[in-house]
């Protein structure tokens, strides 16, 4: 079980809402490329609170249209020991410094967590967020989250409010 290495973040500087997960799954790793395991139901979440297909476009067209909305990705997790991708799997955790997000995007309104791990860690390293950021949890979108789909969705529709047409 060696050292997994997440991904860079991805945002534009005028970012005003990121969607920070754990730590990528194998599949998103060996791609390198944000929530890649076709079972993942991110792409169709974050589509339906847009009022977007994402879900059929290319990888590079779902960034592009996520940055003509102001919207960033990134993971709380910068590395870990895992084996296999599930987040109760991670061991030894090395965060990013996603408190920095709150310096480094001024126009930055909110921040949600993709999952209940990312929600933990996230809101322990942000600590008290400025009263205009908003912290939103949303339930993972991993199909080992075995939620169902709409209700999901229906948690994932609150980001509605921080798109950009």
């Amino acid at each position: 079980m060696g050292v997994k290495f997440g991904l860079p973040p991805i945002a534009r500087s005028d970012a005003r809402l990121f969607v920070l997960g754990s730590l990528p799954g194998d599949a998103s790793l060996a791609a390198k490329r944000y929530y890649a395991h076709p079972t993942n139901q991110f792409w169709r979440l974050l589509g339906l609170a847009i009022g977007e297909e994402l879900h059929g476009l290319g990888y590079e067209q779902r960034l592009e249209r996520l940055a003509a909305r102001q919207v960033g990705l990134w993971d709380v997790i910068a590395s870990a020991t895992r084996s296999g991708s599930l987040d109760q799997s991670i061991r030894e955790a090395q965060h990013n410094r996603i408190e920095h997000l709150l310096r480094d995007f001024p126009n930055l309104r909110a921040i949600a967590f993709n999952g209940s791990t990312a929600s933990a860690a996230g809101r322990r390293l942000i600590g008290e967020a400025p009263s205009h950021i908003t912290l939103v949890d949303l339930p993972s979108s991993s199909a080992a989250n075995t939620r169902p789909f709409e209700e999901k969705a229906a948690a994932w529709a609150a980001l509605r409010a921080f798109f950009q047409p």
